[in-house]
């Protein structure tokens, strides 16, 4: 248990209330813009200042934003897949400070390293629930394309092959496309995607290569008319809106077993608070000082922990609650028959007394008891 629950509970409230996120989207995006803006030389030479202190209270935002969500769940925090994305953009929001100071200003790889601060725009996936489920359908289109690309480096593959030993020959062969595997690979792409194919038709013609035109002709009509249609037809045929009513599926199964944890663990408090209650009342019986319900439930209160909730709107429904309500009412009834024969014997021994007194002392009590 935490000592600090109050406060965590605050800071909890704070970056999951609306504001906060309207805060961190309009942040986002007004870094992207200032980003925009420094591209102009001229703009960053005119507002240089502007754009440093800018700068300062972006890093700033991001870095107060992630250590207030690390403060609120230490643990489950680095179970989320976007949360290691912010990771991830805070290290690389700090990789050019730390070259400047390891390395100086005018290391060779600086501008790398100022340029992939453009990965800042990707913390607004955090605060998007349809980008969210947009990238998680794409998630599942990949499958289906990876295989279709796999199938496809295959036929390059084998292609690529076939023609370095075509017409990759030193002597005689076309050496600038069909050299190496590294530019085969390039050619045939470029054969895939029928974009110059002629004139490398021409260059393999220059050469006297007889099975040329074959091998090209094949090569385009698998790669361009077959493969790469498929790859369209893929995409093209996949049900988006089925994806995204898988990805609602999924949610609502999350919904549904958080519901499902919170019913159980109700029930446990709830036993718990039962055996607790039948404890009192075993102790209560031993007790010759009467309890009524109200005191009962107080020090059940006082007996649980800050954390669990008074599950006492159960109990009215419950064989436990009946039969501790008799009990209690019993008790009640008990103590006020020993009040009634109290008071019976009372009046009794003044009657005795009455009667033991003289005729004028009895007058003169009566009197007084008229006059009270």
């Amino acid at each position: 248990r935490r000592k600090d629950e109050q406060c965590q509970a605050f800071v909890k409230r704070v970056t999951t209330s609306r504001l906060f996120k309207i805060i961190m989207i309009s942040t986002i995006s007004m870094n992207a813009f200032f980003m925009v803006l420094w591209t102009d030389y001229k703009i960053r030479y005119r507002l240089f200042r502007l754009f440093e202190i800018s700068e300062v209270i972006f890093v700033a935002i991001y870095t107060s934003e992630f250590s207030m969500k690390l403060y609120v769940d230490p643990i489950s925090y680095w179970k989320h897949g976007y949360n290691l994305l912010d990771v991830f953009i805070i290290v690389v929001i700090f990789i050019p400070y730390v070259l400047r100071e390891v390395k100086g200003k005018h290391f060779h790889y600086h501008n790398v390293a100022e340029g992939i601060q453009s990965l800042r725009i990707l913390k607004l996936i955090t605060y998007s629930q349809a980008i969210r489920t947009l990238i998680t359908a794409v998630g599942k289109i990949v499958y289906i394309v990876a295989s279709v690309l796999i199938l496809f480096f295959i036929l390059m593959y084998i292609f690529a092959i076939l023609g370095f030993y075509l017409f990759g020959v030193v002597e005689r062969g076309d050496m600038s496309n069909w050299g190496s595997l590294d530019t085969i690979f390039f050619t045939l792409f470029s054969l895939a995607t029928v974009e110059g194919w002629t004139d490398m038709q021409v260059q393999l013609e220059k050469h006297n290569f007889i099975v040329s035109r074959a091998f090209t002709i094949i090569f385009i009509l698998l790669a361009s008319f077959i493969f790469l249609s498929v790859f369209v037809v893929c995409i093209e045929g996949l049900p988006l809106t089925s994806t995204f009513d898988w990805v609602s599926l999924k949610k609502f199964e999350q919904d549904l077993m958080l519901e499902k944890r919170m019913e159980e663990k109700k029930q446990m408090i709830l036993k718990r608070q039962q055996e607790e209650v039948n404890r009192r009342m075993q102790i209560q019986k031993t007790e010759t000082v009467d309890k009524n319900l109200g005191e009962l439930m107080e020090n059940l209160k006082k007996s649980l922990r800050d954390t669990d909730p008074m599950v006492s709107s159960d109990f009215g429904t419950s064989l436990l609650f009946i039969d501790i309500y008799l009990s209690i009412l019993d008790k009640q009834d008990a103590t006020v028959k020993q009040l009634q024969k109290l008071y019976y014997k009372t009046t009794h021994v003044l009657g005795l007394m009455l009667k033991d007194l003289p005729e004028e002392k009895k007058s003169e009590s009566l009197e007084k008891i008229d006059e009270k």
